[in-house]
């Protein structure tokens, strides 16, 4: 048996592809995109909710999409137990569709940010991070509104249930607001549901996994998934 990914196609999406290249060109898993008009998953096994600008980031990111057909059989799904991913706009999908708690702000210098940072693995046994043998990550991130914001009942809430799963650190690993690049509380860069099988994170694995890019370090996220999976069956 194989294990298949589902990339979710929502009008706007433009790490699609790349998402789709990292797992199937690059890492040679099954992989089939998913019209954000349709509500069957086609079998898959995890999900993948890609960045860009779902309807155009109108309203504000991720309201518009977390109403397309898909996201009621994407929430069925997560709610059953199945492992979904959101990277950037997916990510701010998963918010609002109530997947993941919080709500991600306009970056707190109000300008949109594009370069690698570095992300140390807070929780080192999730699905997510599993393969991880060293740390901390380079990924590139791109985003208008990654401020990762929560009350601090949900703060300390994330913190108790080990939901935290990525943050933003300096190449040592070090966690520290100098390192921060959007604002987000406690330095957040990605965090898990209370079950964990559901990841929302604002930097970019899928752009990070290609040697011929001489970024592999995002591919680490996708691998640990993988052997997870498999080792359910």
């Amino acid at each position: 048996m194989t294990i298949k990914f589902g990339v979710v196609v929502f009008p706007g999406s433009n790490c699609d592809h790349d998402a789709y290249y990292a797992l199937r060109k690059v890492l040679g898993y099954d992989v089939t995109f998913l019209w954000h008009k349709e509500s069957d998953l086609q079998d898959c096994d995890a999900l993948i909710l890609p960045g860009g600008f779902s309807y155009g980031d109108y309203l504000r990111p991720g309201a518009i999409a977390k109403l397309s057909p898909i996201m009621n059989s994407v929430v069925s799904f997560a709610n059953k137990g199945g492992v979904v991913v959101g990277i950037c706009n997916g990510f701010q999908v998963l918010l609002e569709s109530g997947l993941l708690p919080g709500i991600l702000l306009r970056n707190d210098h109000l300008r949109f940010v594009c370069r690698d940072v570095f992300i140390t693995p807070l929780n080192r046994n999730s699905i997510f991070t599993s393969e991880i043998s060293s740390s901390p990550l380079q990924v590139p991130i791109a985003h208008g509104d990654g401020n990762y914001f929560a009350d601090e009942e949900t703060l300390k809430s994330l913190q108790d249930n080990n939901q935290i799963v990525f943050q933003y650190s300096s190449p040592e690993g070090i966690i520290a607001q100098e390192f921060n690049p959007n604002g987000s509380c406690l330095n957040i860069a990605g965090i898990q549901n209370k079950e964990g099988n559901v990841l929302g994170m604002m930097p970019h694995p899928e752009r990070a996994s290609d040697p011929a890019l001489s970024k592999t370090d995002g591919a680490v996220v996708f691998k640990s998934i993988y052997h997870n999976l498999i080792n359910r069956l």
